[in-house]
């Protein structure tokens, strides 16, 4: 949710409306984000933070000792069913809460962790159980469970320390039935003998050598242009404004840019509800903020709460640390308010208070002495090619301290820094007025509640004034200077990030039921901005890919890139997924700005429809013959007369999705054959009005493939999946990721099914195409490198056996 809550901006377009027309107007020309907030400032009124208290108490943020013990309930039962997984989710919402029973929590999310083979972090909650006060009652079922983790892990010389430890405490322990302690002796003799079978094994050491692996992926660092290759120069005309050039020929695959987010916010995401859950006072759905570290945005599988909120989670004390002193602790008492307001009010806030006070304050006062001229220039319009970037850094900057490309140090370099961050261009003056009348009452909302929180993000001196401050105003238009600086950059920030946020998204991977095949998809994580990465001007034909690590992004050539070509990245409208005008549509909705990429001017200035035309369109019923027209479509070929309406085959597609939905859901719950039979009803049903192209029929032969998969039918897995891949490439093309992807299901299937030539053929293709979009270190292309390495090793004989 990156703007705020529709109740929220139901409520601003009333205000809006009922303001005085000359008001209105003067909003509408007020373009400087300082003006547009001093005149809001006054407007915000009582009503206004009565009703975003209210719609808060929905984002329940605070600590509640009922709710932890609800989620230890619910994750026994779930534990108690063997869904491990599921357990040790609602064991972290658990443990964000504060209970009498932490260490309990703590202790059973440890045993679910070793269920699930995590024996790293099992052994992290067992030392977190015994911190909060584990009873002393239960200590040796807890140490048994870490000496068992420690022989899996090899460190048998502390399993044997903790061994002794559990052997003295039932010597001790005079409670202990003669039932209990013979369990217990047998466990402990049990895990003797595996001490001692490790410690005649030979040692295996593949995790150091893992570690070890160099990154292939060469890398020279620019010396003007900080996380961007030396293969790139920075370049700048009144045309496309700041972009990024090939010095060199470069080559598919070739690292482009690796950079750091100056700023990221955790997207809360779409919640999913665990299966079979019922409705609660609690919630247990499961979100981006259970799933990953709110600071640097890993996998969490044992979550380390933030001390003052059940919202954040962190994957180690570190980064909980480092979030707490370089902005939650300003963030921790406005988590409700900031969920209300959506993910571009919270970036907005945590950008300036990562900056720092002193950094904020210098650049806006230093913005303040030259606005007038710049937007006297940026009224009087941009060229059509004029990008979501195009005059950053412009802003700001006197003529005699404008640097040679603007944006830059005074030193001729462009860092990655706030400076940059600042200097991003807001498109103040193309935004619409009612929109930044939302944004300025959010961003004031924001700076009221700041009055009530920690005052160290203000500078020392300043310090003492706001304490001053905070005695008399409670709910006035009067802000301190401070919280006028802070609002003005704010709703800066919160300008920019329409055109300039980037979504960090990572491929969510998982298991339809018990296929060994895996379904994945791309799924946003985090709002971020990258002051570098957003040198990149959009072509819907771009010549780059761009993959996220956490919060780091790297930029990788897709295709040769000639020198002097300049290098592009698409903001989300490609040519494979939609037609020329409504690319340019969204682009100019969103970014500002006609794209006039090659990809557009081909398509717009030739009879050729584009990619999207020929591979999502109906088929006659008849012959098979696309079917052409608006309201009613006829069938192309002469020698048939079929007529349809447009509404009516909308309508079957509608229902189509629908079946296919209800498969999906037969897999993943185990039910292959029915999913297997409905799919092919489905199949049969597209052949009928859809072309065999649509990307729907690619679907249905994917969910196919995993289905027969499933059932170890690895011919028919395969058969399918080369149908699905077909589809693809015709959409995106034989060297596109998505090609990619499908490959590895492909590689996968032919793996299992011991289809040895054919599947190292696959694992081939795949691993080339991938290594180029996603780098060596893809886990996919890692994956690809071990089942090689695995059929290699088969005996000879093996080479042609299918299945």
């Amino acid at each position: 949710m990156d703007l705020p809550a529709e109740k929220w901006k139901a409520h601003a377009r009333r205000r809006w409306a009922s303001l005085e027309p000359g008001l209105r107007e003067q909003l509408s020309l007020a373009v400087p984000p300082r003006d547009t907030f001093l005149l809001c400032l006054p407007l915000f009124q009582a009503a206004d933070e009565e009703l975003l208290r209210r719609l808060a108490l929905s984002n329940g943020v605070g600590k509640d000792p009922r709710a932890a013990l609800f989620y230890k309930q619910e994750g026994n039962k779930r534990f108690q069913e063997r869904e491990y997984a599921a357990a040790r989710v609602l064991y972290s919402k658990a443990v964000s809460h504060n209970s009498p029973e932490m260490s309990l929590c703590y202790a059973n999310r440890s045993a679910a962790l070793f269920h699930l083979g995590q024996f790293e972090d099992c052994l992290e909650d067992i030392d977190r159980a015994q911190a909060q006060g584990y009873p002393d009652r239960l200590q040796p079922k807890i140490l048994l469970r870490k000496t068992e983790c420690l022989l899996l892990l090899g460190r048998l010389q502390e399993a044997a320390g903790v061994i002794s430890k559990v052997e003295s405490k039932i010597a001790m322990d005079q409670s202990l039935t003669s039932t209990t302690r013979q369990i217990l002796l047998r466990k402990i003799s049990q895990l003797k003998v595996k001490a001692h079978e490790k410690e005649s094994s030979p040692l295996s050491v593949p995790e150091a050598l893992s570690k070890t692996q160099k990154d292939l992926e060469f890398w020279e660092e620019n010396g003007k242009i900080s996380s961007a290759s030396s293969s790139v120069s920075l370049n700048f005309n009144s045309c496309k404004g700041r972009h990024l050039v090939a010095t060199k020929d470069i080559l598919p695959g070739e690292n482009l840019v690796k950079e750091e987010a100056f700023v990221s916010v955790l997207s809360p995401g779409k919640g999913l509800l665990l299966q079979d859950s019922a409705e609660t006072t609690w919630d247990t759905r499961v979100t981006n903020g259970d799933l990953h570290c709110h600071r640097c945005l890993k996998q969490l599988l044992a979550s380390v709460p933030c001390r003052g909120c059940s919202y954040a989670k962190y994957c180690s004390k570190k980064c909980a640390q480092l979030a707490w002193e370089h902005y939650h602790s300003t963030e921790c008492p406005l988590g409700a308010l900031l969920l209300t307001l959506g993910v571009f009010s919270h970036v907005a806030l945590r950008t300036v208070l990562v900056a720092g006070f002193a950094e904020v304050s210098s650049l806006v006062k230093q913005f303040h002495g030259d606005d007038k001229e710049l937007y006297k220039t940026e009224a009087r319009g941009k060229s059509l090619d004029e990008t979501r970037d195009s005059t950053a850094g412009m802003e700001g900057l006197s003529e005699k301290a404008k640097p040679l490309i603007p944006g830059c140090e005074d030193d001729g370099q462009y860092q990655g820094s706030y400076q940059a961050v600042f200097n991003l261009l807001t498109h103040a003056e193309k935004h619409s007025p009612e929109h930044k009348f939302l944004c300025s009452l959010s961003i004031i909302a924001i700076c009221k509640k700041l009055l009530d929180t920690d005052l160290t993000i203000f500078s020392q001196e300043s310090c003492e004034s706001q304490s001053k401050l905070k005695a008399h105003v409670k709910l006035s238009a009067e802000l301190s200077p401070e919280l006028k600086i802070l609002g003005e950059a704010m709703l800066r920030h919160m300008l920019q990030l329409q055109c300039n946020a980037q979504a960090v998204t990572a491929i969510w991977e998982s298991e339809s039921g018990d296929s060994i095949v895996a379904d994945s998809e791309e799924v946003r994580l985090a709002t971020a901005l990258f002051p570098v990465t957003s040198l990149l001007n959009h072509s819907c034909d771009p010549n780059t890919s761009v993959t996220f690590s956490g919060t780091a992004v790297t930029v990788r050539a897709s295709q040769p890139i000639p020198r002097g070509q300049e290098i592009f990245h698409c903001y989300g409208p490609h040519r494979c997924r939609m037609r020329a005008a409504e690319r340019q549509q969204r682009l100019l909705c969103q970014y500002f700005f006609e794209c006039q990429c090659q990809a557009c001017l081909d398509e717009l200035g030739s009879d050729v429809t584009g990619i999207v035309a020929t591979t999502d369109i109906f088929c006659c019923s008849s012959c098979h013959a696309s079917m052409q027209g608006e309201a009613v479509l006829r069938c192309s070929s002469g020698a048939c007369t079929l007529l349809v309406g447009r509404d009516y085959l909308l309508h079957q597609l509608w229902d189509l999705q629908l079946q296919v939905k209800t498969a999906l859901g037969l897999l993943q719950d185990n039910q292959p054959n029915q999913a297997v039979e409905l799919l092919m009803r489905c199949r049969m049903d597209a052949e009928n009005f859809l072309s065999a192209e649509h990307m729907l029929v690619g679907e249905i032969e994917d969910h196919l493939a995993q289905g027969y998969a499933t059932l170890g039918k690895w011919q028919e897995a395969a058969k399918h999946l080369q149908r699905s891949i077909q589809i693809v490439e015709t959409r995106h093309g034989p060297s596109s990721v998505e090609t990619g992807h499908e490959l590895f299901k492909l590689a996968q299937v032919l793996f299992n099914g011991f289809a040895v030539s054919e599947a190292l053929c696959t694992i081939q293709r795949a691993e080339t195409v991938l290594s180029v979009h996603c780098g060596p270190q893809n886990a996919q292309v890692q994956e690809l490198q071990e089942m090689r390495a695995c059929l290699l090793e088969l005996p000879r004989n093996l080479l042609h056996r299918v299945e």
